[in-house]
């Protein structure tokens, strides 16, 4: 259950992206405050100059359709390195290891059928003027964490107190 005092926080991903490994120890340290009370939404952003970040949006959407998105998203923001040499097949790979249906997830990046759900999110975020990863959105505020986070998890602790005081 979700506290309707507390404002959603979506976090503009791209799974290829190592600053986006390192929001995710925002993401945990907001969850370990919040607790469930605070909805934490992923946001797919993948960039071009990453040539498997569009397919592990896909992969990553057929995660959370198989219930265990986060815990994907946290085994490939850890292992980019992987990702940028494995592509597609690591993407499976790490389906499989965390017990996901791998075969499905296989055939999700193979049929597209998370295409339009993955193209709609980098439309609204071009939209909303995200430029780069990772960036929060929160309280009707963006913030850019691409250049530095360094205080994001702080404003967005503000930002999260006020809407709760307001």
């Amino acid at each position: 259950m979700t506290d309707a005092s507390l404002p959603r926080l979506e976090l503009w991903c791209e799974l290829q992206c190592p600053d986006c490994r390192t929001a995710l120890d925002d993401v945990r340290a907001l969850r370990a405050r919040y607790g469930d009370a605070l909805a934490v939404e992923l946001r797919h952003f993948p960039l071009e100059k990453h040539k498997h970040a569009y397919a592990a949006a896909e992969a990553a959407q057929e995660a959370f359709d198989q219930g265990r998105g986060w815990e994907y998203v946290e085994a490939v923001l850890g292992r980019v390195e992987e990702l940028d040499r494995g592509g597609q097949k690591f993407l499976v790979a790490v389906a499989e290891e965390l017990g996901l249906d791998a075969e499905e997830l296989d055939l999700a990046l193979i049929d597209g059928r998370h295409t339009l759900l993955v193209d709609a999110d980098q439309a609204e975020g071009k939209a909303i003027g995200v430029s780069g990863t990772p960036t929060y959105v929160i309280a009707g505020q963006r913030l850019d964490g691409g250049k530095s986070q360094d205080g994001l998890r702080e404003r967005i602790v503000e930002l999260i107190e006020q809407h709760r005081a307001g």
